[in-house]
């Protein structure tokens, strides 16, 4: 005889000889896979089931992983001398829009000229602002040299119109351009990044 109370499963020691107690920590076989594996095969139709191959997400994060590992390898093998002139063009284009800006406002003519080597240390200057306080006149790297493609200075200003100008400038086999076409701003063009 078998006794059952509502809610609550029976013992095992009251159940039918021969039927296995069911775990309350194993869900019932889905009807698609049938019942539950048992016997000496068991183990091996299992790990047949689960190994199956690897998902969509579980490929996706393998390639994004290697994909920032491969930038960050990128940007520590970059050379030193590439990302200081970078760095120096991008100051002398602020410089250049700077001066411009001043003498349009000022009424006055205004040039920047790039230097050989100085005494001080100056690798260029600003002639006729009067900036106060001066505007620099030292590159952040000593190596670094530039040259004006057609002229002896650019001109800054007092006019709008300034004209197209380049200036080339060199560190180490580095070479990048800063250019306007007279209108807009100086820009930073890589010229195929090594000097010939």
């Amino acid at each position: 005889m078998r006794i059952l109370v509502l809610g609550s499963r029976a013992s095992p020691c009251c159940q039918e000889p021969g039927r296995a107690a069911p775990s309350p920590l194993r869900s019932p076989p889905s009807e698609r896979e049938g019942p539950a594996p048992s016997g000496p095969f068991s183990l091996a139709l299992m790990s047949r089931r689960s190994a199956r191959g690897f998902t969509l997400i579980e490929l996706m994060v393998v390639v994004a992983v290697i994909a920032i590992a491969t930038a960050v390898a990128s940007l520590a093998l970059r050379d030193p001398a590439a990302s200081k002139l970078e760095h120096e063009a991008a100051r002398l284009a602020s410089l250049l829009e700077s001066a411009r800006a001043e003498a349009r406002a000022s009424g006055v003519a205004a040039r920047w000229e790039p230097l050989s080597e100085q005494a001080d240390g100056s690798g260029f200057r600003f002639v006729g602002l009067a900036a106060k306080p001066p505007l620099p006149t030292h590159w952040l790297d000593a190596s670094t040299s530039a040259q004006v493609i057609g002229a002896r200075a650019v001109v800054l200003g007092p006019e709008p119109l300034i004209g197209e100008q380049r200036i080339v400038l060199r560190l180490d086999d580095q070479r990048l351009t800063l250019a306007t076409d007279g209108i807009g701003p100086f820009t930073v063009s890589d010229n195929g990044g090594v000097a010939p």
